[in-house]
């Protein structure tokens, strides 16, 4: 039976369950307050398999139906991001990699791209510094959720997005469709060569190996140690100090400090960390 005016039953006993499993599976942790959105979220899993019950659809993630494991992944997965987001972050990185020209190939790590703003705001500022859009620059983007992964490879944004974008860059690193096909009207496409710089694919943080080829000169953490447990933070930054050149930097989210994981990281700036103990870099 329906109960707070709800389609579905929705126990706290259901949400204790689900809270377990999305932590252990991603490390996210969902305080009491994240109740009501879970339930959101969720309902539309409950809809899409054809359970009636929250019982009955963790039944489904028990018996470890894969698909069905990505569509709760992911729709527990928050996903807020934009253009340049955190704008200071983008002239340390340019001045970081303007000292490293020449020296060999520039690797950048963006571990939560969502829907590929902040990736592609990192391919933008290579560009900007080396003068060519095809700079001598690798950058890998990653992130848990596959729907939005899918949605960065296509590169296609609304007008409304970008709106804070000043016209140059728009002009630069954009195409926009004006011949009248109703379906791509209000967007724009970022150009080729900006994707042809990024390899998107899935990573889950959490896991034991992740797929990438170290040493990263700078990997861009940010707005995301804010879903993880103290515990789940260091455990994953802890990861990242053999995958980082020992000058090279590590960007966190304005809300995020990493005061726990001093004997990792010491801050050398607004939320920019570098690794505290060189020998422990990659070697």
């Amino acid at each position: 039976m329906p109960n707070n005016g709800r389609e579905f039953h929705f126990t706290d006993n259901d949400f204790e369950a689900i809270r377990a499993l999305i932590h252990s599976h991603a490390g996210i942790s969902l305080n009491a307050s994240k109740k009501d959105m879970v339930y959101s979220r969720l309902a539309r899993r409950l809809r899409a398999t054809g359970v009636d019950t929250f019982r009955d659809y963790l039944k489904i993630l028990e018996s470890n139906d894969e698909a069905e494991w990505q569509s709760f992944t992911n729709a527990l997965t928050t996903n807020l991001t934009s253009f340049f987001r955190e704008p200071h972050h983008f002239p340390i990185l340019a001045d970081h990699v303007r000292k490293l020209k020449g020296r060999h190939p520039i690797n950048l790590w963006c571990s939560a791209s969502s829907t590929g703003e902040e990736a592609y705001s990192m391919a933008m500022t290579m560009v900007e510094v080396f003068g060519t859009y095809a700079p001598p620059v690798r950058i890998i983007a990653t992130d848990l959720d596959t729907s939005v992964l899918a949605r960065a490879k296509e590169g296609i944004y609304a007008m409304d997005r970008l709106e804070k974008m000043p016209a140059e860059k728009l002009k630069k690193f954009f195409l926009i469709k004006s011949d009248g096909d109703a379906k791509q009207e209000g967007v724009a496409r970022i150009r080729p060569e900006l994707r042809d710089m990024i390899t998107f694919r899935q990573v889950n943080l959490l896991d034991g190996n992740w797929p990438l080829r170290p040493p990263f000169d700078a990997i861009f953490c940010r707005n995301v140690m804010i879903y993880f447990d103290k515990q789940t933070q260091y455990h994953i930054l802890k990861k990242f100090v053999p995958l980082l050149r020992p000058d090279g930097l590590l960007f966190a989210g304005h809300s995020e400090s990493l005061h726990h994981a001093a004997d990792l990281f010491k801050l050398i700036g607004s939320t920019v960390y570098q690794v505290a103990d060189k020998s422990m870099a990659y070697k």
